[in-house]
């Protein structure tokens, strides 16, 4: 289904309460690996397996890397790709994957230089690339040579187009819809817990051209809705926008150059303090600069709800507060969209938001012992608020802690039927309880 009928067939499926539970265990078979890569026809691409082998004792089934059997989309729905950066070399990469003890991997890796793609664990496999295992378990992962905070010079047209191409491709076999609440950066991958959420990783980074890469998956930023619409797409030029940001890990500045990354205040003037993502500064402190703090930046073919306007300047709901950025008269920062909003329903308090999609711990069978629940994030939805997307998201988890399914349930899908819908709550997506919130078409 196309995105807009997908959506449509969310909120049927919502209002009609349709509720479900299924259990599935894949029947994959550990360690078979294809020579033919999953790849489109005239892409060159070539199989490197990633390891599959365990790591220390061979009585401890559970130490091994660097992947796990599955036997998707039969087992698992695949729903999301998730967009990496490197930082080491593309022969490197192929080495980590190659070593169980890294306990890491990925589906593909595209080389910088020629735009050759490598796969490195079957599509229907679950890779360790997202940070979060229930992204993992319904994602594919693209590894792109190179280093965030040198993105530019690492982001060639050669890996564009071929990155691009590769996931037309996996979108259109795994009906994905190519929008930026289904095609993530690592940067947009929420964390699984509130403790987790400073751990979490933030590339492609700033210097990945959103705009030019969503433009040759066919969906370019174009007006689709009224000018003064609630909904708006972040379109600022790359090569106009330019940034200065700092590489804080390594405490030197970054040099001034285009961006996708839009920073973003707490009022609107360019000297108020930039926004604090109260997940990595649960202090309070300001935002900063430096390229790792995604909470102060919004990105390029991301959509937001306008929660105010001032001369020059406008204001959009993130991580349940106001953000505020410069949209001068005569640009176009953002772009009028039509599509569908979530808010919480009348007489809603604050709607907890959550980095997965788990069953309630009741619907896993008795004599299963480690039952995977979701717990709220820092992030709420407050009444008077609304947000981007309004997809449903998979309810499920996928249990394979041993490389030879060794264990009760081993390698076992478990269905929930809690409904949960996909938000663009700031940078990161996050997953909240259909039955809590509203999906409605944005107006103006």
């Amino acid at each position: 289904m196309k995105p807009d009928q997908r959506t449509r067939t969310a909120l049927a499926l919502i209002s009609a309460g349709v509720l479900g539970v299924a259990l599935l265990t894949p029947s994959a078979e550990a360690g078979a690996e294809t020579v033919r890569p999953e790849c489109p026809r005239g892409l060159a691409c070539d199989w490197v397996p990633a390891a599959y082998r365990q790591t220390g004792d061979p009585a401890d089934k559970e130490a091994y890397g660097n992947y796990d059997t599955a036997d998707r989309p039969r087992s698992n729905a695949v729903e999301f790709i998730v967009l990496h950066d490197t930082e080491v070399d593309y022969d490197t990469t192929l080495k980590i994957f190659q070593d169980p003890a890294n306990k890491t991997s990925a589906h593909y890796v595209v080389r910088s230089a020629d735009g050759h793609v490598t796969q490195m664990v079957k599509n229907r496999d679950v890779a360790w690339q997202a940070g979060n295992w229930y992204l993992n378990t319904h994602s594919i992962g693209i590894e792109q040579e190179g280093v965030a905070a040198e993105g530019a010079k690492w982001y060639t047209d050669a890996m564009y187009r071929s990155t691009a191409r590769l996931v037309r491709h996996l979108a259109a076999v795994y009906d994905i819809p190519l929008d930026r609440q289904h095609i993530l950066g690592h940067d947009g991958v929420p964390p699984t817990s509130a403790a987790g959420t400073q751990n979490m990783h933030w590339d492609p980074g700033p210097y990945w051209d959103w705009n030019r890469f969503m433009a040759l998956l066919g969906r370019p930023t174009v007006p689709s809705a009224p000018g003064g619409s609630r909904l708006v797409t972040v379109s600022a030029d790359f090569a106009k926008n330019t940034q200065s940001f700092r590489d804080c890990e390594k405490d030197i500045d970054l040099p001034v150059q285009g961006s996708s990354a839009v920073p973003l205040h707490t009022a609107p003037a360019e000297d108020a303090p930039l926004f604090s993502d109260p997940g990595l500064h649960p202090d309070g402190a300001p935002g900063t600069d430096c390229a790792a703090d995604w909470g102060s930046k919004i990105s390029a073919t991301q959509q937001a709800v306008v929660a105010d306007r001032a001369p020059g300047w406008t204001a959009i709901w993130w991580y349940g507060q106001k953000a505020w950025f410069r949209t001068p008269a005569g640009t176009r920062v953002t772009t009028p969209t039509a599509g569908h909003i979530v808010r919480p329903k009348a007489g809603k308090g604050d709607v907890p938001v959550y980095g997965v999609a788990y069953p309630e711990k009741a619907e896993y069978p008795g004599d299963f012992t480690e039952p995977a629940v979701g717990a709220p994030l820092v992030y709420t939805i407050k009444a008077g608020q609304a947000y981007p997307g309004g997809g449903l998201a998979p309810t499920g988890y996928f249990y394979a802690p041993t490389i030879d399914s060794s264990l009760p349930y081993d390698h076992t899908y478990f269905r929930g039927t809690e409904r949960y819908v996909t938000v663009q709550i700031g940078h990161r997506i996050g997953f909240v309880k259909a039955s809590d919130v509203d999906v409605v078409r944005a107006r103006s």
